[in-house]
């Protein structure tokens, strides 16, 4: 009896014979670096069957987990990664941190994942023990996934500046050295504002491009950076509108700034496009902020600007990734393009993506 159970178990084929990919292949970690990173933020939907994989290197995944998205990423050489959040009060002591990094890496096993994406984005002061414990975190989970899957990547996203914004006041330069590399966050740039409270671009280039030299001031190598752009905009109904188009926002406080993009709606690339050409004013152009903007009326006549990126301004920051020689670019999110088959909302989604390398 014991023989022929032993022989039975000794049939069972091995974990690899669970890989949900049609080719068992395609379940092999991504190890492969690309000399330029395309790293796309994916949210919801089958939307990324229309991605221009020709140019993605990286997939997080911010959306129930997928098999057919992991296989069909494998096949075209894109790692496929984990969302990692977690409270920050609940790694200060390094038993949990150790529990919490297991976990991941025996999920990211068990998904066939190429790493981790961490996306904290919580308030944190210097010199406490939530400071130190964080870029800990960061260090050990670096750590364990590399050790763990070999070749796997490990990434952190951080605010458009590393000044404290939003009272993220993290240890950066500590932080980038122990990780892959940083994805920075170059937009929802409005959420603390401190001079006039009106409404502004999401992503306005100068304020963009200052958080990366204040990122590189501290020593941070820009091969460690990854420009975040924003496939969408900002809808804020104004209190008032003078002639020079600035929109009055309604107070909304932000982690101690009087005003912030919390008193607009986020509004998706694609919506946008179908609004832009009927609004009032149709795509004006700030030449200060470099972004795109128009106005128009709602049903109950009330007055809207809407601020968001297109090719143009998105093509503007990445000339500079690649002039000041960053790691790559990517995007919060691939799904918010109009991947439908109308040919002008094709032209417009294939515009977008040519636009990260201009």
């Amino acid at each position: 009896m014991w023989p022929l159970l032993l022989l039975l178990l000794l049939e069972v084929p091995p974990c690899s014979a669970l890989c949900p990919c049609q080719d068992p292949a395609l379940c092999a970690q991504i190890t492969d670096t690309k000399e330029f990173e395309v790293f796309v933020f994916h949210s919801r939907g089958k939307n990324w069957k229309s991605y221009d994989w020709s140019q993605v290197s990286s997939v997080a995944v911010f959306a129930p987990y997928d098999p057919e998205l992991m296989c069909y990423a494998h096949s075209k050489g894109a790692r496929v990664l984990l969302k990692g959040d977690v409270p920050v009060k609940n790694i200060v002591d390094p038993k949990e941190r150790t529990t919490w990094i297991a976990q991941k890496v025996d999920l990211a096993k068990s998904q066939y994942m190429d790493g981790i994406n961490l996306d904290i984005e919580q308030p944190v002061l210097k010199q406490t023990p939530e400071y130190y414990a964080l870029t800990a975190l960061v260090q050990e989970t670096t750590e364990a996934f590399h050790r763990e899957i070999p070749g796997s990547q490990v990434t952190f996203d951080v605010a458009w500046s590393p000044n404290c914004v939003d009272l993220r006041c993290y240890n950066y330069s500590g932080i980038a050295d122990v990780c892959d590399f940083l994805f920075v966050m170059s937009y929802d740039e409005q959420s603390q504002i401190w001079t006039e409270c009106i409404a502004g671009a999401n992503s306005p280039y100068n304020q963009t491009l200052s958080g990366y030299e204040d990122f590189i001031h501290l020593n941070i190598d820009p091969k460690k950076l990854v420009m975040g752009i924003p496939w969408y905009g900002y809808d804020y109904v104004c209190l008032a509108l003078s002639e020079g188009n600035n929109c009055t926002l309604h107070k909304v406080p932000f982690r101690g700034a009087p005003c912030s993009d919390a008193a607009g709606q986020q509004v998706s690339y694609g919506t946008i496009m179908k609004q832009v050409d009927s609004s009032i004013t149709g795509r004006l152009w700030d030449k200060t902020q470099k972004s795109p903007f128009y106005n128009y009326k709602d049903k109950q006549g009330k007055l809207h600007q809407v601020w968001y990126d297109d090719p143009q301004s998105i093509s503007l920051k990445a000339a500079y990734v690649k002039e000041r020689g960053l790691r790559g670019i990517g995007m919060w999110n691939g799904d918010l393009l109009d991947y439908s088959t109308d040919p002008v909302a094709q032209q417009q989604t294939e515009d977008m993506w040519r636009a990260l390398r201009p």
